[in-house]
């Protein structure tokens, strides 16, 4: 099994931060987007935002694989 690269990692880590990390930035009910708290604008944000982060990790992820198989399959010929 490969490693994960550090840049998929990193951007598998971007929500997590966001949602974890900084709490203290945005525990406010005031201003309210939408209608909504900003607090819980900003998760529910974050919960449409997280697949937008996997698809880039898993992207960086296959586009490294895809580069190994074309530099192997083009040292064979």
């Amino acid at each position: 099994m490969k490693r994960p690269s550090l840049g998929s990692i990193l951007v598998g880590l971007v929500p997590f931060t966001a949602t974890c990390f900084s709490v203290s930035l945005w525990d406010h009910v005031d201003p309210r987007i939408l209608g909504l708290p900003f607090n819980f604008f900003w998760l529910i944000s974050w919960l449409l935002l997280t697949p937008l982060c996997m698809w880039g990790a898993y992207w960086l992820e296959t586009r490294g694989v895809s580069e190994a198989t074309d530099r192997k399959e083009g040292g064979a010929q």
